[in-house]
């Protein structure tokens, strides 16, 4: 027992490679001022996956049309508030006071997007009701202008998805397998709101299939990704691999420090 109490004690002083800090933490091993990711627990498996999972479960099924499933998801329009948009906002957070930049700014962007989302399918907001011609705001739903409008969203969100994943080439594979299949899938919907405001509900249901497909494979990279980080925090005694990249990308000042041991 006392052994026990003494590993527990002194796990906070143990280094950890680079390579299982970028698997735990999804960001290559940065030097903070402090010891606060040695009081605070780790953000990353709650806000990244957890959440993104939840939600992504949800968003996946609507663009397929499983078991029925439509309406742009708006029966999950709570899923998208809360554990999409204020789990992740947490997260994002407990990201940024422990120092880790790009986990922060991902995070805290996708929570700001199901927010988003979700305000748009809620009638408080009146997202589409402002573009109703009728007594009825469900009808703004399929006003050209809105449709629009709204793919202009998912557009955007496809840029930032893009950028997202050239800077997770300092991380890990799977890591940016969840970008690369999530910059297709805001294409495809962005394509698919834009074909509805021209009245092409046919290409408009194929893209959305498409959508579906490639939010799927985010999914299941996602799930590999959080068993991967939970396994990983635990110790435990077999972990799953998520493809190490930032030991091959190297970074400018570690470049610049091996250039200057050349020199010396």
């Amino acid at each position: 027992m006392e052994e026990a109490l003494r590993r527990i004690r002194t796990t906070g002083s143990l280094s950890i490679s680079p390579e299982l800090f970028e698997k735990i933490y999804l960001s290559p091993q940065n030097r903070v001022a402090g010891e606060l990711r040695k009081t605070f627990g780790n953000p990353t498996p709650l806000q990244r996956t957890l959440r993104f999972l939840a939600v992504s479960d949800t968003a996946v099924v609507y663009p397929d049309g499983l078991r029925g499933a439509g309406g742009s998801g708006a029966s999950d329009t709570g899923v998208y508030f809360f554990f999409g948009g204020l789990l992740m906002i947490l997260g994002a957070i407990g990201e940024w006071i422990i120092g880790n930049t790009f986990p922060f700014v991902v995070f805290g962007s996708f929570g700001a997007f199901w927010l988003s989302f979700g305000a748009t399918l809620t009638p408080y907001y009146n997202a589409y009701g402002a573009f109703s011609t009728t007594s009825n705001p469900a009808d703004g739903l399929t006003v050209p202008a809105f449709n629009a409008s709204f793919a202009f969203f998912q557009l955007f969100m496809g840029v930032l998805c893009f950028i997202y994943m050239i800077c997770a080439l300092r991380t890990n594979i799977v890591f940016v397998g969840i970008f690369a299949t999530l910059v297709p899938a805001f294409g495809c919907l962005a394509g698919a709101y834009f074909q509805l405001a021209l009245g092409n509900t046919a290409l408009a249901t194929k893209l959305q299939l498409v959508a579906g497909a490639c939010t799927f494979v985010t999914d299941m990279l996602g799930w590999w990704i959080f068993f991967a980080i939970l396994l990983a925090s635990l110790d435990f005694p077999f972990q799953l691999p998520v493809g190490d990249l930032s030991h091959i990308i190297k970074g400018a000042s570690q470049k610049a420090k091996e250039k200057d041991e050349y020199s010396a």
